[in-house]
Parts: structure tokens; sequence; C-alpha cells
């Protein structure tokens, strides 16, 4: 497992020189392990050039001048029978799908440690923490140019969290960022390995667990609970809005949350595209997690590629 601490000192020395001699080795059918350096910020074998998160454009920018589809409550969805699911497929079909970020809930039951949602009962909907982070790890060992995101709404200590990490194998993944340092770009921490930014809503941050991030220390959001288009805001909600993240929500949730009706209300262009400029434009700030109930239905990713500039 690679180091935390060397993981970080490797991402801030990245950017000051060229890796002229990787690429040499690497996984089947990825164009080997790439290196920094060439247009688009990485090299590879044979005049490939690697793409960040599906283009090659985005390896040269940081990591909070990015854009990245996100999944509300992301283990909660209809294909493994959840009740009232936000998302139609399972944190598998999403990744593969387009999804890199994801929204999750992590709680304690009868000592076993669990995704659900508010109720952790058999038949609501619930799945080991280690095994959904699980799918996680085999996704990232199965796309080395990929960088994903995980926010935890987290009911569980951080040693749980972490202990979960170690079973899943998703540890050897993480990155640690320092508040108000500058961010990596997308091509430094694949280069690196960290290609997992990890935080969580409550609780401090401890010193042995520096990958697991206090995430209103790095991002602000706008309000979550709205009843219909029309009570949409874009008023800064938890968070400072000086933070460098920008946590954009965008779906309906009274009087209950998990409808797809209200997707097809609201996730479709031009109200979408123009909701996310407004919300950019009155607070002077680029939207990177574009969170959304049912990414399935409407234009979730054609708003984060025309976001990106595509």
């Amino acid at each position: 497992m690679i180091s935390i601490t060397i993981r970080t000192a490797t991402l801030l020395l990245l950017g000051a020189w060229l890796c002229a001699s990787c690429g040499s080795s690497g996984n089947a059918g990825t164009g080997g392990q790439a290196g920094m350096g060439g247009a688009g910020g990485m090299g590879g074998m044979g005049g490939t050039i690697p793409k960040c998160n599906g283009h090659a454009e985005l390896c040269d920018r940081a990591f909070d001048e990015v854009a990245y589809p996100m999944t509300h409550n992301a283990m909660s969805n209809a294909e493994a029978g959840w009740l009232q699911p936000n998302q139609s497929f399972g944190i598998t079909r999403q990744l593969s799908d387009g999804i890199r970020a994801m929204e999750l809930d992590t709680y304690e039951e009868d000592g076993e440690l669990l995704l659900c949602h508010t109720i952790c009962l058999e038949g609501a909907g619930r799945q080991p923490l280690a095994e959904g982070l699980g799918e996680i790890t085999a996704f990232l060992e199965a796309n080395p140019e990929e960088v994903v995101s995980i926010i935890f709404e987290n009911y569980i200590t951080h040693a749980q969290t972490a202990g979960a990490f170690e079973e899943s194998g998703l540890i050897d993944f993480v990155y640690a960022h320092e508040v108000d340092e500058p961010w990596p770009t997308l091509g430094d921490l694949i280069e690196a390995g960290g290609r997992l930014v990890v935080f969580q809503e409550k609780m401090p941050e401890e010193a042995e667990f520096p990958w697991l991030m206090n995430i209103w220390e790095h991002a602000w959001e706008t309000p979550f609970s709205f009843a219909t288009p029309g009570d949409f805001s874009c008023d800064p909600n938890r968070g400072d809005p000086a933070n460098p993240l920008f946590l954009f929500k965008h779906f309906l949730t009274a009087p209950l949350g998990g409808n797809p009706d209200f997707a097809e209300m609201v996730n479709y262009n031009p109200l979408f595209i123009d909701r996310v400029r407004e919300c950019e434009e009155e607070n002077d700030d680029f939207a990177n997690f574009v969170a959304v109930d049912f990414y399935d239905i409407g234009d979730l990713l054609d708003v984060v590629d025309a976001l990106n500039g595509f």
C-alpha cells in the first residue's frame, strides 16, 4: 500500500518535473502507466494521449477547476430494491455510466457498518459499507485514468470508516489535502495514485486520518430542501463561499424525496443549465459537484460537460 504521506509529498513535486521515462509498464488496454508531460499534462506509451475523467484537456486542470457529476444518496437505488430510492442503479452502474462523485450515508446497526438512508432495517435498503466501498475499489483498479470523490454523511467514527477502507482496499487510492493549499491537477492525482478524494460532514478532522477531510473546511453548498422548481435558491447554505469547492444541489425533496417524477421536472435543460449558471454568477464561483437524484433521467452529464467547456 502506498503511504499517504509519501503520496502527498509526491503530488507537491509532480508539477515541477516531467517524467519522460514513465509509461514502460501498466495495465493492458490503458496505454501503460501514464507519465507527466506533453499536451494534456500526461504522457503515455506509443504516442497515446491519456485522458483524465474522459478528457485529455482535464489533465492540466486543478481539482477545484473541474465539474463532476454527483449522485445524491448514491447508495439508495431502485435496482437493489431500496425503499423510496434516490437513484435507479447501484454504485457500480453509476460509475460505469460516468458518475464521478457520490454522497453516501454511513451508519452502525447492531455492530455492522452499513450504507443506508435514515432507516437501516432489512427491506428498507442497506448495504455493508465495505462491500459498497469495494465496488469503488474495483472501478478505480479497472480505470486508472479516473478520479472519484465521496462526501459522507457520517454517523460512524473516523476509525470505523478507515477500517472499512482498509477492508475494501480503497485505502490504497485516497488523497490527503491540506486546507488553503492549492489543489493538484487531475493529472497529478492520477500520476501519484491518489485518485479518490474523500470528505465527510460530521466530526472534526483527526491527525491519524488526514485523508478523511471535513467537507465544510473545503467546500460550500446551496440549499437542498425544495418542494417545487420555483423554490430553488442559490443562497449559500453550509460552508463558507470563500472555500474553493462548490457543491451545487439540484433535486426536489418535499414532501419526500426519492421520486423520479421530481427528476423529470428538474433534470432537463434549459432549466438545469440555466440554474447552474445563475448560481455561479450570483456567487462568483464555479460549480464543482453537481448533485442530482435519478442521474439517468435528464441532462446531468451534458450539463457537466458544458461546465467543463465541452
